[in-house]
């Protein structure tokens, strides 16, 4: 039951430390999107390991990892794949793209134009890949990490609120303290730990362990606490744009993972509450009027979450 989650977690979590270093709180969110089917978007600096962190993660799940480097001139069919003439066959061959794979990084992913954005939708959603009137399913898992730089606007193309919907959660890595940056250094003093880490679970078991998550208990009152939470962004005097029902199932699938990761059968209210902001955070649009006055998506959120009532029942186990 959810002892195999937590085992599972605890395994990639404990083998990817070894690579990425001071995250755990990310780790486990990451992972909470994997269990959940869900997406993740990392928006970032550059240079605090967003690449190196989806390079572990499939080497820890021994799944096939591929990575698209985003750019203005790149093309739909660079991502899907496309079909080519064979001239001795006679016939069309589709070559897959790289969204053909397990886990796939979309790096810089708002540097692509909108058109190249829409391909990795169908797959994203559907996960399957329509080319040429054909449809393909993809294997499962199908795991989407893209990532942006929240400094650099110069040749981007933001995402839309639509694309942002889609992803799961968005997640920052942000900088370390002085002294893990300072064992960082150390541990990369020799061979990368990227190098020398292998494989600890077989990943192709995660849609095996997925059903296990919807069997995580939720008591009647923390369901209702969940849509009053998204119902309360779409009142908001300074919010424009309220989370979408996506949001709410989202949250509440998250909170079944994330119970699960603690080896827990049930849903606690803090569980809600740590996972607001990274789930819903993305669906909302704060007011222009609010901006110019400094108010951020995070602190509205947070006065949500304060000013929500819980009205607590009997919890359950």
């Amino acid at each position: 039951m959810v002892q195999d989650i937590q085992q599972f977690a605890q395994e990639v979590i404990g083998n990817v430390e070894q690579v990425i270093i001071g995250k755990h709180d990310v780790l486990e969110l990451l992972l909470v999107a994997l269990l959940c089917e869900g997406h993740v978007l990392l928006e970032d600096v550059p240079g605090v390991g967003k690449t190196m962190l989806a390079r572990a993660l499939a080497v820890s799940l021994g799944v096939d990892f591929k990575r698209l480097q985003c750019t203005p001139d790149l093309l739909p069919n660079d991502v899907t794949g496309v079909s080519v003439f064979d001239q001795k066959q006679q016939v069309f061959t589709f070559i897959p793209g790289p969204t053909f794979t397990n886990i796939l990084l979309a790096d810089e992913i708002n540097r692509a134009t909108p058109r190249t954005q829409s391909a990795l939708l169908e797959a994203m959603g559907e996960r399957q890949v329509t080319v040429d009137g054909v449809t393909r399913e993809l294997e499962r898992p199908f795991f989407v990490m893209a990532t942006q730089n929240p400094v650099e606007y110069e040749g981007t193309f933001p995402l839309p609120e639509a694309q942002l919907d889609r992803f799961f959660v968005k997640l920052s890595l942000g900088y370390l303290d002085e002294a893990t940056e300072s064992q960082l250094l150390l541990n990369l003093g020799g061979v990368h730990p990227i190098e020398t880490i292998g494989s600890v679970i077989d990943g192709r078991r995660l849609p095996e362990l997925i059903p296990l998550v919807w069997q995580v208990h939720v008591d009647d009152t923390l369901r209702e606490y969940i849509v009053r939470l998204v119902f309360a962004t779409r009142s908001h005097t300074d919010l424009v744009l309220g989370a979408s029902p996506r949001g709410s199932l989202a949250l509440y699938r998250a909170a079944q993972a994330y119970a699960a990761l603690q080896g827990r059968d049930y849903v606690l209210p803090d569980d809600v509450k740590k996972l607001t902001v990274p789930i819903l955070a993305h669906r909302c649009l704060v007011h222009p009027e609010s901006a110019l006055r400094g108010i951020k998506i995070a602190e509205v959120l947070a006065d949500i979450v304060a000013e929500t009532p819980l009205e607590i029942g009997e919890l359950t186990d």
